[in-house]
């Protein structure tokens, strides 16, 4: 695990307010998650300043295309410094992400399931397994593509953990302190639980973006989870370094 795990999730309309928020945030916060919505507010502009600003950006575009355009993308995304890119877990766009890669910088991250998704979500698909199920597969299947790792609700991450390779990269949106409201997330943990159970990093958006003191309550957060990591260290001095 990371001394600092959050990667606070820009989910807003404008670059305007996404500026507002890092500059509350200052130096508690060093890397950010521009999803679509942003994205297509203010395109790569704000990764650029993200960057500028010595932030590490988690680009959370879950591309799902044609292999050649897939490749492409990814070739542009890898000359600009993002840290993370995320794929959707699917043979054809995972390899070809890889084929498209430029550099090793960029660390190329296969979305398993949606942490919005319920077992109702897999049936209307067609799948007939439990989402867990569903998880497990499509993990492997990133492994053996190879992808540098997953995006994966906490509540898999346990399960997850055993099957990445040693150095693979678990990322868990989906995470929220104790009598914290859901929202549209369905399968979920607090960050406690998701960094015992092997997670890297954690997503985290409303609980700290929309908090009165963002600042206060990423500080808040990190101290939650630091018993838990304390706790770790000694029970596993030898254990495995999170990638």
């Amino acid at each position: 695990m990371k001394p600092n795990p959050i990667i606070v999730a820009l989910d807003v309309e404008s670059a305007e307010e996404a500026r507002t928020l890092i500059c509350r945030l200052g130096n508690h916060i060093d890397f950010y998650k521009v999803g679509m919505e942003l994205y297509a507010a203010a395109g790569m502009g704000i990764v650029e300043e993200l960057l500028d600003q010595a932030k590490r950006v988690f680009l959370d575009l879950k591309l799902y295309d044609i292999p050649e355009t897939v490749k492409r993308t990814v070739a542009q995304v890898s000359r600009t410094g993002v840290t993370f890119l995320t794929i959707h877990a699917v043979g054809s766009v995972m390899r070809a992400a890889i084929h498209g890669r430029e550099g090793d910088r960029l660390k190329l991250l296969a979305v398993t399931v949606l942490t919005s998704f319920g077992r109702e979500d897999l049936d209307d698909l067609g799948y007939s397994c439990e989402v867990s199920e569903m998880v497990a597969t499509r993990t492997r299947q990133a492994m053996h593509a190879g992808a540098d790792g997953v995006v994966a609700s906490p509540l898999e991450a346990a399960a997850v953990r055993r099957i990445l390779a040693p150095n693979a990269i678990l990322v868990t949106p989906g995470v929220r302190s104790p009598g914290r409201a859901k929202g549209d997330q369905k399968r979920v943990a607090t960050p406690a639980e998701a960094i015992r159970d092997g997670a890297d990093y954690l997503v985290m958006g409303r609980q700290i973006t929309r908090a009165p003191d963002p600042a206060a309550e990423a500080v808040r957060v990190l101290e939650e989870i630091a018993s838990v990591k304390d706790r770790h260290a000694e029970a596993c001095p030898t254990g495995r370094e999170s990638s």
